[in-house]
């Protein structure tokens, strides 16, 4: 047998949760999981069209389809040609759910996000990956206007410390180099534990439990949630990446408000330059929405500035997406065409910072500065700050840590040669 063919929509904790899955379906032949994402409508579209694909090229083949769409609305996904079951997100990481012999009986209900306990993804040790991502957090907490994914994965839970230390070790003895936490909202970590840790205690207890760990790097956060022990280990731990990734959304005040998040533009502002003044090497990611209902040409003019005045390098852009039963969906929207042209201007001002953080790389390696990077092939590899690198002038082994000097700039890489 070949294993079950599974399909991957939407965020690095499905990605990772499909790896769990294929891992556990090596003993299933002549059946595709299709692992859904409900952000957008597009990856909506993008999930059922995969479905109806496979059933046409395979109408033998057994259809599952599990995720965060599947999990909001199991009724629509069954209904589609070819689909046998449905997978919820409490399930779909348990072993038990993907046995030949529960595949084979008949469908029963999909459980209740909000209730039910969502066990953590099983440690999956993909030997082809120098990088892992490591689940610490599931669900969130917080009623974002414009977001369908609390009802997708349900209140916040955590990891506790000793479990997500143990299985980072795991990661590091299985040849894993870097460790990405990973989670629905991973500011929130540790809320639900007895003593309420946060997410800085969590990442210095990793760092200390696995000294064999090369590097720690964090997957998207609420600016909102930066707790004191978080900005020691970033002043601190050098093997702590120099890059955060911010759920940040927009940057006009009003905007922000309307899609209750919980940060101002003068914070979010505010955290960059704190954490620069650390990490003068840092790379700096955010997440944005462009279009949201109400934005006027202002409004998104500000969001525009604050990327180019902050040099975020690193852009998610998403045109707004309607979500049916959010409240962002009952607001004025902005027209399609006018979303897809401001989600374009960010893009472009993306790929300009991103090129001038990049050529800053390559200016510091001319006077001496050097990089230290994760080789993920002979001649690919990122760096801390999480600038893609292309080796020249040798090869390395996958895995391998190399200090390297940026000496020029390729389209989609920092070019950098041994020191």
């Amino acid at each position: 047998m070949s294993g079950a063919d599974v399909l991957t929509f939407g965020c690095r904790l499905n990605l990772h949760e499909s790896e769990a899955i294929a891992a556990q379906t090596r003993h299933l032949d002549d059946v595709v999981i299709v692992n859904t994402c409900a952000v957008t409508a597009s990856a909506e579209r993008q999930a059922r069209q995969a479905v109806r694909r496979a059933h046409r090229e395979r109408p033998d083949a057994r259809i599952v389809v599990t995720g965060c769409a599947a999990q909001v609305a199991p009724e629509k996904w069954l209904a589609l040609p070819g689909v046998s079951r449905i997978v919820g997100n409490v399930e779909k990481t348990k072993a038990a759910i993907w046995k030949a012999d529960a595949l084979d009986a008949p469908p029963r209900p999909v459980p209740d996000i909000m209730t039910a306990p969502v066990p953590a993804t099983p440690v999956v040790e993909t030997g082809g990956h120098v990088r892992a991502l490591l689940q610490v957090q599931q669900g969130c907490d917080h009623r974002c206007t414009f977001c369908i994914i609390p009802f997708g994965r349900g209140p916040s839970r955590s990891v506790g410390v000793a479990d997500v230390v143990g299985r980072a070790r795991v990661l590091v003895e299985a040849g894993h180099r870097e460790i990405v936490l990973t989670g629905v909202d991973i500011a929130s970590w540790g809320q639900d534990l007895d003593g309420r840790p946060t997410l800085g205690v969590l990442c210095r207890a990793v760092l200390d439990g696995v000294p064999d760990l090369a590097r720690l790097r964090l997957s998207s956060l609420d600016p909102a949630a930066f707790d004191e022990e978080l900005w020691r280990v970033l002043a601190e731990e050098p093997r702590f990446a120099p890059h955060l990734h911010l759920s940040l959304q927009a940057a006009n005040d009003l905007v922000l408000k309307r899609m209750k998040r919980r940060h101002s533009r003068a914070q979010a502002g505010a955290l960059i330059e704190r954490a620069r003044s650390l990490r003068p090497e840092l790379g700096v990611g955010a997440d944005l929405i462009a279009g949201f209902p109400t934005e006027t040409d202002e409004q998104a003019q500000d969001t525009l500035d604050f990327v180019r005045d902050h040099r975020i390098a690193y852009l998610h852009v998403f045109p707004y997406s309607e979500r049916p039963g959010t409240p962002a969906a009952r607001m004025p929207a902005v027209p399609n065409a006018l979303r897809q042209q401001r989600a374009a201007a960010l893009r472009e001002a993306g790929l300009a910072n991103r090129t001038l953080f990049w050529q800053g790389l390559v200016d510091q390696g001319l006077i001496g500065g050097t990089l230290d990077v994760l080789m993920e092939g002979p001649e690919r590899g990122h760096s801390a700050q999480f600038a893609a690198i292309r080796l020249t002038g040798t090869r390395a082994q996958r895995g391998e840590r190399l200090i390297v000097r940026a000496v020029a700039l390729d389209p989609d890489a920092v070019v950098a040669r041994m020191t």
